[in-house]
């Protein structure tokens, strides 16, 4: 396959760093508020943030999830009219982003859906490298519509500074598993685009929707839609997990999202950078179209509290984790579903 084509294969992930590691890495995360199904603009802001950064030393850039189309708005969207939006990996929204990051000189993460090659729908994540070269990761908790599946695969590979990078969109990032998953792949550096903040959970101290009048009315009160987007519906829910999943397991973190209108939701932005310390090197709670940009300094990585403890880990103890118990729900159910957990399960797991 020629550097100019897209990487659909999975990479080898037992393969050490081709070279070492640079001493620092220049990374910026992204915000911005999509127009839905408006693929003309939403390119033309890539684009925006791609050459500020490039004209900044930055060597990766990462946009946040289905930032190609919008996001919530597509769950009202027929299933035809998905697949009338949708592109191939080598389709021409994601190879455009692919020649910008050629012409700039950097990595490019953006978020589309997917025409798969037997027909299906993905929620997925193009990585466009300044060689050419096209990573993709597929969303593993699909539940944005029933027409999107799921992916199969964790998505971890090479770049050119020398360390392994890692990408989970949105959900996948809460289940705590797929980080450790992406960790012991080898990644470094994940990337974690998303939608989110200011949606309607079910658990009665999570998130809440924050009044669509705070972000209209953003530059007449600024306060008010600072205070909401730092508060419990957004930054505060992100630092109840997001620095853990940097700390225990010793990996830097960009991350991405969503700003403003999303359908019938306001996204929260707060685009951030976080060390393998669970410490946020730089992050922004602007209720508008932001970019954080961080060095990441990779000298943290070999002796960071999560890399160490995960040497300590005993997998002899863990097979439980890949065993079924019968109450498992697709990620749709999961996520929807009003029901309560019951407090006690089945000792055992449910046998093939």
């Amino acid at each position: 396959m020629s550097q100019n084509q897209p990487d659909q294969n999975q990479p080898d992930h037992n393969q050490p760093d081709q070279k070492q590691p640079d001493r620092e890495l220049r990374c910026a995360g992204v915000q911005f508020e999509p127009r839905p199904d408006d693929k003309a603009h939403n390119l033309g802001r890539i684009e925006h943030f791609a050459r500020r950064a490039a004209a900044d030393g930055v060597q990766v850039v990462v946009f946040p999830e289905m930032c190609l189309l919008g996001y919530w708005h597509l769950r009202r969207h027929p299933a035809e009219r998905l697949h009338a939006l949708a592109e191939p990996l080598d389709g021409p929204s994601v190879m455009t982003v692919r020649d910008l990051a050629v012409e700039q000189g950097l990595a490019i993460g953006v978020g589309f859906l997917e025409a798969g090659e037997r027909g299906e729908l993905f929620n997925s994540y193009a990585v466009c490298m300044p060689d050419g070269r096209v990573h993709r990761h597929r969303k593993l908790h699909a539940f944005e519509h029933p027409a999107i599946s799921s992916g199969r695969d964790y998505t971890v590979f090479q770049t050119p500074w020398g360390v392994l990078f890692g990408v989970l969109i949105c959900w996948d990032n809460n289940l705590v598993e797929n980080v450790r998953a992406t960790a012991l792949l080898g990644a470094s550096v994940l990337l974690a685009p998303h939608q989110t903040g200011g949606t309607r959970s079910r658990s009665p101290h999570g998130m809440r929707p924050v009044p669509a009048e705070l972000w209209h009315r953003r530059d007449a009160d600024p306060a008010a839609i600072e205070e909401a987007f730092r508060g419990p519906d957004g930054r505060g829910w992100l630092m109840r997990w997001l620095p853990s999943r940097a700390h225990d397991n010793g990996m830097f973190v960009v991350f991405s999202n969503g700003v403003g209108v999303d359908d019938d939701e306001i996204r929260t932005g707060n685009a951030m950078i976080l060390d393998p310390y669970g410490r946020v090197l730089t992050e922004t709670w602007a209720a508008a179209d932001a970019m954080v940009t961080a060095d990441l300094d990779l000298s943290l990585l070999p002796l960071s509290t999560g890399r160490r403890w995960i040497q300590g880990r005993r997998p002899e103890l863990y097979g439980i984790l890949t065993e079924k118990f019968g109450d498992e729900r697709d990620p749709r159910s999961a996520r929807f579903t009003s029901d309560p957990v019951p407090l006690v399960r089945s000792p055992n797991p449910v046998p093939d």
